[in-house]
Parts: structure tokens; sequence; C-alpha cells
């Protein structure tokens, strides 16, 4: 399974069973909203540093830990994989293991790999958003820019919700809300919190939970740790090195 752009990030464009539900532990402090120059210059150092983002996840891998559960019904699953992005952008998962109800890895993990994978043109850009100014928070003693972002038209990947950037560096290290439509007539309102560690100045996919109500099986949620990020190249030559030795 491969898609052609990275977007908006990691895990957004999912659309697929998504959750508003871990806390982010910071308080927006308003601050008045600022002249429109400077906001379209914190957005145009956003749309710098997800280039610069998508240039380094490219080529990439990480591993992935998905818990994914449908409480109405009491199954759940897990499924552990790696999860590539080629110097394209084409993302591929290799499942290194899964243990649980195969309801959970057919009608929840596999949906959410597919539309991942396919990807669709729902990045966060002026083209597809609009883009407003809500404040100064913090986390882990770091500025962030609050913004809340409204998408321009009603489609797939797209979402209404919050965006917060690191002040220094305008990396995304928190996306959320609810989806727009949905990709499937079996979901309906889909949510979802992503959360962004900065590695080296770049924002890394950390956390993802997403929840959506899915007909006929009720509530599905979906939980989602990456770990271990490497660049490919650079994992290659290790095991190359090792061989050689």
């Amino acid at each position: 399974m491969g898609r052609t752009v990275l977007g908006r990030g990691v895990g957004l464009r999912v659309g697929a069973l998504l959750v508003l539900a871990v806390p982010f532990h910071a308080v927006a402090v308003p601050v008045g909203e600022p002249e429109d120059v400077a906001s379209q210059e914190i957005v145009q150092k956003y749309l710098e540093a997800s280039r610069t983002q998508q240039s380094v996840l490219r080529g990439g891998q990480m591993e992935v830990k998905m818990n994914a559960k449908l409480p109405r019904l009491d199954k759940q699953g897990v499924l552990l994989a790696l999860r590539r992005i080629s110097n394209f952008g084409k993302i591929t998962y290799k499942a290194l293991g899964f243990s649980g109800d195969n309801m959970i890895k057919n009608e929840v993990i596999a949906r959410y790999l597919t539309i991942d994978a396919e990807g669709n043109d729902a990045a966060i850009t002026p083209a597809n958003y609009k883009f407003k100014y809500k404040g100064l928070s913090s986390r882990d003693g770091r500025p962030m820019y609050l913004f809340q972002v409204t998408p321009r038209r009603k489609a797939v990947g797209l979402f209404r919700g919050e965006l917060w950037l690191d002040a220094a560096t305008a990396m995304p290290v928190r996306q959320a809300g609810r989806f727009v439509k949905t990709p499937s007539v079996f979901l309906k309102k889909v949510e979802f919190v992503e959360d962004y560690e900065l590695q080296d100045g770049v924002a890394i996919p950390k956390h993802f939970e997403g929840t959506a109500d899915m007909r006929l099986v009720g509530r599905a949620e979906l939980s989602i740790e990456f770990s271990n990020f490497t660049r490919q190249h650079a994992a290659e030559e290790e095991i190359a090195n090792a061989s050689n030795r």
C-alpha cells in the first residue's frame, strides 16, 4: 500500500476511526489576535517547517504499536508493524505481529492502514484551510502558537479543529479535531488527536488516538504509539557494516 504525498503529517489522513481524548497538559492563554501580517508570517514559517519535516520523514521508518477496540462487542487487538515512507512519499506497512480478534484486524486496523497508505490531498495549507490565531500556550516549558483551522470545503481528510505550533521552529506539536467528511458510509463522527515530539528541531510523530462511530458495531477506538524513527539508508548502512565485520 502506498501514497504519493505526506501532506499534513503522519496520521492525519486516516479519516477512518479516530478521538479527542488525550490531555495536552497545557492551557491556552489568549493574548489577542496579532496583526494580519504577523499571523501570516507565522503561517508562512509553519509551511516552510512542514516542507522540512516532510523531507526528513521521507526515506525513514518507524515502529508502530496499534491498539484497537470495539467496546460494545468487547473485542480488541494489537498490531506491531514497521511504517515506512519512501523517498517519493509512499507509505507501506510491514506487519511484525498481531494478537487479538480478527474482526479488529479486518474492520478497524485494516481500514486505517488502507486509508493512511492511500492518502489524499489534505495538507494543512491556506489552499485547504482558513487559519485563525487563538493565542499562546506552553508545553514542557516551550511557548506554542495556537491556531483554529477551518476547512475551505467539505472533503475527505479535512478536519475542523486546532493546530499547535512550536514558537521557535513553527513545527507542529499537536493537531486535533473532527473530520468534516468520512471516507465511508459505515463511519461517522470521526475525531482524533495527534501529538509530535521535536527531534533535532523536526517534528516526529509520537502518539495518535481516535474514535469513530461505526454502523452495526458501534464505537471504535484506535491508539497508536510511534517510536524509533530512523532513516532507511542509515539503517541499511548499519546492516551492511555489521555484515562486513
